[in-house]
Order: C-alpha cells, then sequence, then structure tokens
C-alpha cells in the first residue's frame, strides 16, 4: 500500500496518510465514523449527547485522523491526564514520576470496512510520537471486553498495568484494562517498565 501521495486512474492501490485532525472540515466526518463503529462494535459503550464534542474533547494536545483514498477511516486523540483517569496515577506510582508526566490516549477507532491495513498500528504510533516528543509518557485504558484493541496494544509492546472498575452511569460498573507505552531507553529501544522503576527511584524524573 502507498501511503501519502495520490492515486492516479489507472492506480488500484488504495493511498493511506495519517494527518493532524481538522476541526472545521472533519467533525462531520469523524462522527459519521464513529456512529459506524458504535452500531458495529458498541464503542463507545454510552453514545455522547454531543459526539463532536465528545471527540474533540476540552483542551488535547493533537488528534490526528487516518485517510483511505481521501476518505477519513481512523481517529485517534491524545488529551493531558485528567483527575478520574486511572493509568495516569498507576503508571507514575510504578515509574516514580508526577501523573503530569503522562498524556492519554483516547478516541481510537478505525472504520470496520478499512479493518487489515494496518490504520489503528500506524494511529498508536504517531500519537506515541507526538508525547514523548512532548516528554510526556502516553497511557490508556480500555473496556476489558475489547479483546481485539487489547490484542492491538500488546503487538505493540504496550504493558497491562492494571485492570481497574470504573462506574459508568448509576449500577453500571466497567472494567477497564489500563497500559502504558513501552518505556525506552536513550536508543530508543523499549526496555521493562520495572528497570525504569529501579532507576527511577533515584532520580523520579528520568521516567517518560
Amino acid at each position: 500500500m502507498r501511503r501519502d501521495r495520490s492515486a492516479g486512474p489507472a492506480d488500484a492501490h488504495p493511498v493511506l496518510r495519517i494527518r493532524e485532525r481538522d476541526e472545521t472540515r472533519d467533525t462531520d466526518a469523524c462522527v459519521g465514523l464513529l456512529a459506524e463503529v458504535h452500531e458495529s462494535d458498541g464503542y463507545p459503550v454510552n453514545w455522547p449527547a454531543a459526539p463532536g464534542d465528545w471527540l474533540a474533547g476540552d483542551a488535547p494536545l493533537g488528534a490526528w485522523v487516518a485517510e483511505l483514498d481521501g476518505r477519513v477511516v481512523g481517529h485517534v486523540r491524545l488529551s493531558p491526564a485528567e483527575a478520574d483517569d486511572a493509568a495516569p496515577v498507576l503508571w507514575s506510582e510504578r515509574a516514580g514520576a508526577d501523573v503530569g508526566a503522562t498524556a492519554v490516549v483516547s478516541r481510537l477507532f478505525v472504520a470496520p470496512g478499512a479493518r487489515g491495513h494496518g490504520i489503528g498500528a500506524l494511529l498508536m504510533n504517531r500519537v506515541e510520537r507526538e508525547a514523548r516528543g512532548r516528554g510526556l509518557h502516553p497511557v490508556l485504558d480500555v473496556v476489558s471486553t475489547d479483546a481485539s484493541a487489547a490484542a492491538l496494544y500488546e503487538r505493540l509492546g504496550w504493558e497491562l498495568l492494571d485492570v481497574v472498575e470504573r462506574e459508568w452511569g448509576p449500577g453500571h460498573l466497567v472494567a477497564l484494562r489500563c497500559y502504558a507505552a513501552p518505556s525506552r531507553d536513550g536508543s530508543g529501544r523499549a526496555v521493562a517498565l520495572d528497570a525504569t522503576s529501579r532507576s527511577a527511584a533515584s532520580s523520579p524524573r528520568s521516567a517518560g
């Protein structure tokens, strides 16, 4: 599959690119895609009253879409940690760093008809690079029933921190699998989180 160029009229190969989300021209396409994913996969678990606002968030660090032959087929967002986020707290406790040293990956979804092209992995790699470029460690959570998403994160080397419960509505408990991106040494190679935690004990700000 070719990426980041236009296809000619006789070109049968799909063209895929990852780019920053444009709030003006992408909102309707992203909301339509989210509705398709919700119908197919049940994500999000609770359909938001204002899906455009739910996707945009209050103050995201960035958001990206995947385009396949000019059509939006995927989305991901990066945000600062919020008070009720479990993954940032779990990572900070293990790494010996502040919660503010994390960035939360969220709103990741790919069109059912566009799967099989590695789009989810490309979006994850893009958002991880952005977080690390800001000196932040990316973390996320996913409902435990979403086995395909959990498999993607683990295939990319993300580490399971814990499984926690959250109440999403009266009497509606949801189990969340909390993940952190692999810690990396100076050469960019992944290192075990436990090893990072040991070094962070003498230098609390060195992790992430």
